[in-house]
């Protein structure tokens, strides 16, 4: 196992897995290509090509392969450990795919889909509304069959299961998600303990370079050796990238917690004389986070 940590595999992904022992990973995030196909793309974004890989095959051999994958990745993760999967719904010829058909038939517990706002589309197209959001799929694997797992801390789960920032844009990777998304992933699960993560598509190594800056060891997986050269002067680099992962690890901060609160008989949100209303409240979740003078009303 040791050859593996803080490295780039340079190999198909699935052959890859099958090297790597079992239940030896605390935490796994990837997004894969998407089969979208060289010929389908928007009007504001070039063609969708990879280095070393064709990104158009049929539908259910593709479906097939992320399966098989999403099953070596359970076997490779350690129970009590998450894996976050990151896709997009796709349509061709006015045909839904949608990346729930496939995960719920692997071996994972779907814990919770997030919903990220990329605030862009790449089609503008009137065929439906512009689709702005990818999906991202929070898979668990239980302990003793315990598929409710731990809590996350408050200063975590604030931040809601709508992701809203952009798609990297300096980058020679065709599909790069930002080093926040990564980032937030990483902090939330693993908090200050030590962990192994690994990125199975690990393409221009975003999720390295997130987990090397949070102090964590990883293990990326990469066919494209331009991109495996590309991660590792990025890995180098890393420092000159911890602003964007700084400020995203400010944004996990809360006062005191409802529990905090609790304990030490303060406002929990009872209703008193100096209320705050419903409407208000929905309208600023993270005032819960935040109460001192005024309670929510019925």
């Amino acid at each position: 196992m040791s050859e593996f940590i803080n490295t780039i595999i340079n190999d198909d992904t699935f052959k890859a897995l099958k090297k790597i022992p079992s239940n030896s990973i605390d935490i796994g995030i990837t997004s894969p290509p998407y089969n979208k196909g060289e010929k389908n793309k928007g009007w504001l974004v070039k063609n969708v090509l990879y280095d070393s890989i064709i990104d158009s095959v049929d539908e259910s051999t593709y479906q097939n392969n992320q399966i098989n994958v999403l099953n070596e990745l359970f076997r490779v993760i350690k129970p009590g450990g998450s894996f976050f999967y990151n896709h997009k719904i796709r349509w061709e010829k006015g045909i839904m795919f949608h990346p729930v058909e496939w995960i719920l038939k692997t071996k994972w517990t779907l814990r919770q889909e997030i919903i990220w706002d990329r605030m862009i589309a790449a089609n503008i197209r009137g065929w439906r509304f512009w689709q702005i959001d990818e999906r991202i799929y929070w898979l668990y694997k239980p302990i003793n069959n315990n598929k409710i797992g731990e809590e996350l801390l408050s200063k975590h789960s604030l931040l809601t299961s709508i992701w809203r920032f952009p798609p990297e844009r300096q980058n020679p990777h065709p599909a790069p998600f930002p080093i926040e998304l990564p980032a937030r992933i990483i902090h939330s699960l693993t908090n200050n303990s030590d962990a192994i993560v690994i990125d199975p598509y690990s393409g221009s190594g975003t999720t390295l370079v997130a987990a090397k800056l949070l102090d964590k060891n990883y293990i990326g997986i990469e066919i494209s050796k331009e991109y495996i050269e590309f991660s590792k002067e990025r890995l180098i680099n890393s420092q000159s990238e911890y602003r964007k992962l700084k400020e995203e690890i400010d944004k996990h901060f809360v006062a005191k917690t409802f529990k905090e609160r609790k304990e030490k008989g303060e406002n929990t949100g009872k209703h008193n004389k100096n209320q705050l209303s419903k409407r208000d409240f929905f309208n600023n979740p993270l005032t819960l986070f935040d109460l001192s003078k005024n309670d929510i009303t019925n």
